[in-house]
């Protein structure tokens, strides 16, 4: 199969790269002129495209002739929140109608998105997938009007949509923080350690959005992916911990007022520097949010797919990969 990967120089599209490597697809990469291709290289089965999703000539050359499309690409974090809809509505849009035009043959496409468009749970329970969709910043905003570009495709091609919650592992930048911190021993918290949370391990991830290509599943199906292994916030410390061989010996709950506050100097910060950061005040909808929970059941029996690696392993794994690669 003829596959398009759109976002495969980030951290889950680098992933899903390598594992079409393996398994001996055609693979056509679409990167910008700067992005750090680094993950790519020597994958003998991956041809590197210059490309955008803003620029429709691209697109359409990405997508001439091309069976598959996996679109990973997406902002988690932008300059300010236009950005977020240019990219994560527009930007897929641009591929859905590049695709059609380009993709006569086309046999699935398949948007990732996230559970952002669903928003927390507030009793810990897993988040229904018919529920009405909820998002609380920005990004979750920007996440399901891609979804519901794609959806509005769904009788002119084949759509499968996946909703990941927390996505960590090697190579990941987000998560990051977060173990230097445990390696520090000084962990600033920002949520209650009893919040429930839903995470996938990035190669299951990666396996999960390969397996939705083939899945024979009505068009616009809507799948949470997630490790079956529902974790407090304070068991993902430990488990962090563990991985480490270290305890973070001070844990120093954030006032909701200072976390306030560092988001100000955070976009600040920003602004001043013309850069995308991560802590905003709008993220903290998401950061201060009871739950973050769903279930891969459906998932599970519809795409013929099973995580395989726990919260535990998985940790262990991504602490070993940032120290052999000095991250740590």
């Amino acid at each position: 199969m003829r596959i398009l990967l759109t976002g495969a120089s980030g951290f889950l599209g680098s992933h899903i790269a390598e594992q079409l490597d393996r398994q001996g697809a055609d693979v056509r990469a679409l990167v910008r002129p700067t992005s750090d291709t680094r993950f790519l290289e020597g994958l003998t089965h991956v041809t590197l495209l210059s490309g955008a999703l803003t620029d429709k000539d691209s697109l359409l050359a990405a997508t001439e002739g091309v069976e598959g499309i996996i679109h990973a690409a997406g902002l988690v974090k932008a300059r300010h929140p236009a950005e977020f809809y240019q990219t994560n509505e527009q930007g897929t849009a641009n591929l859905l109608d590049a695709a059609k035009q380009s993709a006569p043959g086309i046999e699935r496409f398949v948007l990732v998105s996230s559970l952002a468009v669903m928003g927390p749970s507030e009793d810990g329970r897993p988040v229904p997938a018919g529920a009405a969709p909820n998002p609380v910043t920005h990004y979750g905003r920007s996440k399901l009007a891609g979804e519901q570009a794609a959806r509005a495709e769904e009788h002119s091609l084949p759509i499968t949509i996946i909703r990941p919650p927390m996505i960590y592992g090697p190579r990941d930048r987000e998560v990051l923080p977060f173990f230097k911190s445990v390696q520090l021993g000084v962990l600033p918290l920002t949520g209650s350690p009893s919040s429930l949370l839903s995470a996938v391990y990035a190669a299951d991830c990666a396996a999960a959005c390969i397996k939705a290509l083939d899945a024979d599943v009505p068009s616009g199906s809507t799948y949470f992916v997630e490790d079956g292994g529902l974790e407090t916030l304070g068991g993902l410390i430990a488990h962090m911990e563990n991985a480490l061989d270290r305890r973070a010996w001070l844990r120093v709950p954030v006032p909701r007022f200072l976390m306030y506050g560092a988001a100000l100097g955070s976009e600040f910060y920003g602004r001043v520097m013309g850069r995308a950061v991560m802590l905003t005040r709008d993220k903290l909808n998401e950061l201060l949010a009871p739950h973050w929970v769903c279930d891969s059941t459906e998932a599970q029996a519809a795409l013929g797919w099973k995580p395989r690696t726990s919260f535990a392993e998985g940790t262990r794994l991504t602490a070993a990969w940032y120290r052999r690669e000095g991250w740590l």
